[in-house]
């Protein structure tokens, strides 16, 4: 764990600007001794800004693997989260797809019952036209 730690206070203002920008992370851990920063960004803007940190922290990388997406879909969940949390109402959770994944797989996990995929579907319908085509590493909503 020290080196994590001394890899996380080298790249302390791009994890800073993380945060700031509402970038999910999927991964932060040590990996071929280096920091492995996995994540999506709300917009090219916000993965832009985590980069320059990264360039003024080190522009070799060499102790570095950062792997962002961009997923326009994730700004607006998050102001709705804020606001149905503002209104005392129950907030969206989210969920990155991984490998093998489904829908109903997703619907067993949060729901108990596979046949409530369509919670899920009718949540991402911004992002998904078919419920039988997701990707790993795509962020969906899950209602609750």
């Amino acid at each position: 764990m020290d080196r994590l730690e001394e890899l996380k206070g080298k790249y302390k203002a791009a994890l800073d600007t993380i945060q700031q920008q509402g970038v999910q992370l999927s991964h932060l851990h040590v990996q071929d001794n280096k920091l492995f920063i996995q994540g999506v960004a709300p917009s090219e803007d916000a993965k832009n800004q985590v980069w320059n940190q990264i360039k003024a922290a080190d522009g070799s990388y060499k102790d570095l693997i950062c792997d962002l997406t961009v997923n326009p879909a994730i700004a607006p969940q998050k102001a709705q989260a804020a606001a149905a949390s503002a209104g005392g109402g129950a907030a969206s959770r989210t969920y990155t797809v991984k490998p093998g994944d489904s829908l109903s797989k997703i619907a067993e996990q949060f729901y108990g019952k596979a046949s409530e995929y369509n919670r899920i579907f009718d949540a991402n319908r911004d992002t998904l036209s078919n419920p039988d085509q997701i990707s790993p590493g795509q962020q969906l909503v899950i209602p609750t």
